[in-house]
């Protein structure tokens, strides 16, 4: 008796584990099938199975928790793969642009020995365009390697900020801009790259220059906080939103590449700081925390 109750019972195991094994095989069978369809078709269609295996389901949402990473992914890629054409479409133009006029004023400095002086005034200031457009481009593809390294030490905010200011006067003159500077007298220090930091500092007056209305407030208080503004009309808090965006660029100002402040944001944030802009018409607000 006992003999054939065993075999019932294992006769019922042997049944159920071949339905088991059954349910599997067509789960996977029918994961392989929709996941070489997803992978092979742009799609955003989610891997669903007929079984109610737990196990079965589980593995069907971590294989869609993935796959919502990999579409993710390939966004990012394809948007930057745009994103690279629109700059790399931006500089040319933009170095073609002062190119041009160099060589036309070449031959007109051959031409016009009594005018040769203004025109070699006129070269300068179109090979300035072309520098910063190359330092742009150079620092950004420095912070765009992964492997970019900061070289910190132990640094005075005041200093650097101080140092940045003077190399900006000739630029302040140029566009009549009068900045009214409120620095601290507490010596602010902190860890940080101090040459990125002049960059950075670069990049944000440059900026404010350009879209100022003529006036530009810099301070720098006791808790190390820095902060920029200037009124700017040519903005708006919508455009603002979008300021630290890489290639992202103000069509009055025609000159700009866009990547400037996107190179900010990434220094800033690469010595452990944070930086965010705000806008309160018509006042344009850089704000820098380390």
């Amino acid at each position: 008796m006992w003999v054939y109750i065993s075999m019932g019972i294992l006769f019922v195991l042997i049944l159920f584990i071949g339905i088991k094994l059954y349910v599997i095989k067509k789960s996977i069978k029918e994961i392989q099938i929709e996941l070489d369809k997803i992978v092979t078709t742009d799609t955003n269609q989610l891997l669903t199975i007929s079984s109610s295996d737990k196990v079965m389901k589980q593995l069907a949402n971590d294989l869609n928790k993935e796959l919502k990473i990999l579409r993710n992914e390939k966004l990012q890629y394809q948007n930057g793969n745009q994103e690279l054409k629109k700059i790399l479409t931006n500089i040319s133009h933009d170095m073609r642009t002062p190119l041009t006029a160099i060589r036309g004023y070449m031959d007109l400095i051959r031409e016009n020995k009594e005018r040769q002086k203004d025109y070699v005034e006129i070269v300068e200031k179109k090979i300035e365009e072309l520098t910063v457009l190359t330092d742009e481009l150079f620092d950004f593809s420095k912070t765009m390697d992964i492997g970019v390294k900061i070289e910190k030490e132990r640094c005075c905010i005041n200093e650097i900020l101080e140092e940045t200011l003077a190399n900006m006067y000739y630029l302040f003159k140029e566009k009549q801009i009068e900045p009214n500077i409120k620095i601290c007298e507490q010596k602010i220090y902190r860890d940080l790259d101090k040459h990125r930091m002049i960059r950075v500092f670069e990049n944000i007056l440059s900026n404010a220059c350009k879209y100022s209305n003529g006036d530009l407030n810099v301070t720098l208080d006791e808790t190390g906080k820095l902060i920029f503004s200037n009124k700017a009309t040519s903005l708006d808090a919508t455009t603002v939103q979008k300021i630290f965006d890489r290639y992202f660029t103000v069509e009055n100002a025609k000159k700009s590449t866009g990547l400037g402040l996107s190179i900010s944001k990434q220094l800033v944030e690469l010595n452990g700081g944070n930086i965010f802009a705000k806008y309160k018409n018509p006042y344009l607000t850089i704000q820098i925390k380390f």
